[in-house]
């Protein structure tokens, strides 16, 4: 990664200036640099699921963690935490009293959106949203606008030139034959892509695909489908991360999986209204014997519960409360039922819909839940911007779900940092860690206690006989990059008021 956002400027403005004005660099960056930064008597979630500890004072310089030490009159029992760094004056310092930090969110599964309902969104939209919720990186799985697009906008989040998280571009990967599939990854590998999103395809060209990606060195995160092939064959061509659940269950029926007789795939009412069947069809000792093949080979599994949520509830995904201040008119059309689009299927869905869904999550949450106890890798992501989705909201509802699954609030929280980052290859982020990046997010609630406090609209709790409101990230804090996230959010408030109004 590295070596790609490294690439000349000349580069860079050359890919720029032949984009579409939607992909076009969104507005300058909005978040400030700082040198040396403090941030003392703060409560600490590491990441890699320990206890909180603190108060303590983090040291910041130059984007990384130089210092973790308990507060002033502070004294802890047990190993100490680090060397206190040489003194010097801080350039910056916030102060942590009743605050809490962890490491920044890292999304798996995120993309990059310039247009939903046929209509242009604002350039940093999206991004804003990321931010906003604490998320410091984002894989980019299948660059929807282009590879070109996202790896420039990867060099310029990297620079600090545009407000965005860390951009991690992979391209979509797909071709009719071997020798063309070949061909089309050594191109990819050259624009910039540092891994790949490969969905349907022949067995013969999937061989190829596993095999060129290994000789170019760009991992693979697949999406499986309803295919030729399954997870066992994804883990055994090397596949680094399943999405969603494609091809886990599908290994372990034994056969093809039940439809009635009207199915059809490129219905999307029918693919989803079925998929919701899927898990019960699986049997349950073939299931475990895919999910050990997957920890054998090594097998990130991304699961994005949220994205699939309103297919339990789709009333209560169409009124969730941030939809009012946050969601643009083109998002809330792009929701909307229609068959042209993906993921707007809900023109007939019914109460036994939402039901066998539930049924489904049950046993699909079982077995991810499983998969981790087994030592297999889960990771958070989110996908949205589809099925009633808004970015950064979808993230942390990806949060809920996973404790819905079982995971405790630490095993959550170390699913979206720590291991994010292994899954990755990011040797320096995911962990509040001497000589580590500073990628974090500050809240005034512990997130540990209810993560609904990392929602852009917080939540309101009972304080002195009273109820006052907490939450909303306050800080978010990006290889040492200061964004105040309430300014985010008052502008992402501000533009979705002006649409609506019509006005600019």
């Amino acid at each position: 990664m590295t070596v790609i956002l490294r690439r000349s400027l000349a580069l860079v403005i050359t890919l720029l200036a032949a984009l579409p004005l939607a992909a076009q660099a969104p507005t300058p960056s909005i978040g400030q640099k700082v040198g040396r930064l403090l941030i003392t008597n703060i409560s600490v979630i590491d990441g890699m699921g320990n206890p909180l500890r603190g108060p303590l004072d983090l040291t910041i310089e130059n984007g990384r963690i130089i210092g973790i030490q308990p507060s002033r009159d502070q004294e802890f029992s047990g190993s100490t935490i680090s060397n206190a760094p040489a003194q010097r004056a801080a350039d910056r310092t916030i102060d942590g009293t009743g605050l809490f930090v962890m490491p920044g969110i890292i999304d798996m599964h995120g993309h990059i959106q310039f247009t939903r309902g046929g209509k242009p969104l604002p350039k940093d939209y999206v991004y804003k949203l990321w931010l906003a919720h604490g998320i410091t990186t984002v894989r980019e799985p299948g660059s929807m606008d282009g590879i070109d697009t996202v790896v420039a906008h990867a060099k310029l989040s990297d620079e600090n030139r545009i407000n965005a998280p860390t951009i991690i571009p992979y391209a979509t990967a797909g071709a009719a034959t071997p020798a063309e599939a070949r061909a089309l990854i050594r191109s990819l590998k050259a624009k910039g892509a540092v891994g790949l999103k490969v969905f349907i395809n022949y067995p013969d060209v999937w061989q190829a695909i596993a095999e060129e990606s290994r000789t170019q060195g760009l991992p693979i995160a697949t999406d499986m489908k309803i295919q030729y092939a399954n997870a066992i064959d994804a883990a055994r061509w090397g596949v680094r991360s399943i999405e969603h659940w494609y091809g886990i269950p599908d290994a372990a029926i034994g056969g093809r999986q039940e439809w009635p007789e009207t199915y059809n795939y490129d219905n999307e009412l029918d693919r989803f209204r079925w998929a919701g069947d899927l898990w019960r069809q699986a049997d349950p000792a073939r299931l475990s014997a895919v999910l050990d093949t997957m920890i054998a080979h090594k097998v990130t599994w991304d699961p994005t519960f949220a994205i699939y949520d309103a297919n339990r509830d789709i009333t209560r995904a169409r009124n969730q409360p941030w939809m009012k201040d946050y969601a643009l008119p083109q998002m809330l059309e792009h929701f909307e039922a229609d068959p042209a689009r993906h993921g707007s299927y809900f023109f007939d869905w019914t109460t036994a819909d939402e039901i066998r869904w539930r049924n489904n999550y049950r046993i699909w949450m079982q077995a991810v839940r499983e998969y981790s106890r087994r030592g297999g890798n889960v990771t958070v992501g989110s996908d949205a911007g589809f099925i009633w989705q808004l970015y950064g909201f979808c993230t942390i509802r990806e949060l809920e779900l996973q404790q819905e699954a079982g995971f405790t609030p630490l095993e959550v929280i170390r699913n979206a940092t720590y291991n994010g980052a292994q899954a990755l290859g990011l040797q320096n982020t995911g962990v509040i860690r001497v000589g580590f990046d500073a990628d974090l997010l500050i809240v005034d609630a512990n997130p540990l206690h209810n993560f609904k406090v990392l929602y852009a609209t917080g939540v309101e709790v009972a304080e002195g006989g009273k109820m006052v409101h907490k939450g909303g990230v306050k800080f978010t804090i990006k290889k040492g990059i200061v964004f105040d996230a309430e300014a985010l959010r008052a502008d992402l408030r501000e533009t979705v008021r002006r649409a609506r109004e019509g006005t600019r």
